[in-house]
């Protein structure tokens, strides 16, 4: 019953890194300072939490999807620490490679679209994946 527990531990990481206002960015142009300069016209950078609906109004998509994704595998393995049914696991483990990948889709829009805590939050996903698979691999033996 302890052992189950762990595997909430990177989903609950995860959710906390995502939580943070520091996950997705959206890249922004600056205006010049008048209508009749010439100054170079620059961009600056914002970072949202994953659950803000700002990158997502911006096309960003994948941050959104990543932390809905995020919460019903918490809730799904969750679930599982109380039934122990295998079929749950098996079924967080192919949403979780589902999401694992949408989490790199900020990749799509320009390296400038991701952050340390994007990919922190990519790592520990497809870490999260990792994990699942070896369990998976124990209930073959």
């Amino acid at each position: 019953m302890k052992k189950r527990f762990l595997y909430l531990l990177l989903p609950i990481i995860t959710l906390i890194l995502e939580i943070l206002p520091y996950g997705a960015v959206c890249n922004f142009m600056r205006p010049p300072a008048s209508a009749n300069s010439d100054a170079p016209v620059g961009h600056f950078r914002e970072l949202f939490s994953y659950f803000d609906l700002t990158p997502f109004g911006y096309a960003n998509f994948a941050p959104m999807i990543t932390a809905v994704m995020t919460c019903i595998i918490l809730l799904i393995l969750a679930i599982y620490c109380f039934t122990g049914k295998e079929s749950l696991v098996r079924t967080a483990r192919n949403i979780l490679c589902v999401c694992s990948v949408i989490s790199f889709g900020p990749l799509a829009l320009g390296p400038d679209f991701l952050s340390v805590v994007g990919v922190l939050i990519s790592i520990s996903l497809v870490a999260e994946f990792i994990v699942l698979l070896s369990f998976n691999k124990t209930l073959k033996r």
